[in-house]
């Protein structure tokens, strides 16, 4: 397979290989207009989502995934979810796009194994949907 010399590459892949893995056309349930896009129901963005979570995070670094140059370039890929006409599939957008931003961290990345980080992560994000009330620990 030939490819654009110009093409970034992530992880050894191009953006077309990695989307090759993604259904080229979700069905759409009967209950839901056409005019709605089901962008939030691919792979890519429901995985994007999920990096809200701190245990989550905590689990894959558990899993050494962190370690390994493919995931993390995988994670510098989905970068283009900051760009609007696909950040507005994110369900949370901000705390979503905040966990990509710190994962771009080597030492974040390192240190969310640590469940004192977790723990604070967790509370500063009940924080933020509380409108910023001190939560105690």
């Amino acid at each position: 397979m030939e490819t654009k010399r110009d093409e970034p590459h992530h992880g050894g892949y191009t953006r077309f290989e990695l989307e090759l893995e993604v259904p080229a056309q979700v069905p759409l349930p009967p209950h839901i207009p056409p005019k709605v896009s089901t962008a939030n129901t691919t792979p890519p963005a429901q995985f994007v989502q999920s990096l809200s979570n701190p245990h989550y995070l905590n689990h894959l670094a558990t899993l050494k995934l962190f370690d390994d140059p493919s995931f993390v370039a995988y994670l510098s890929y989905l970068q283009y979810f900051r760009q609007p006409e696909y950040t507005r599939y994110l369900q949370y957008p901000a705390p979503t796009l905040r966990a990509l931003e710190l994962l771009q961290q080597e030492r974040f990345r390192r240190e969310v194994l640590r469940p004192e980080v977790v723990g604070r992560m967790v509370v500063e994000g009940v924080q933020a949907v509380v409108g910023g009330e001190r939560l105690e620990a």
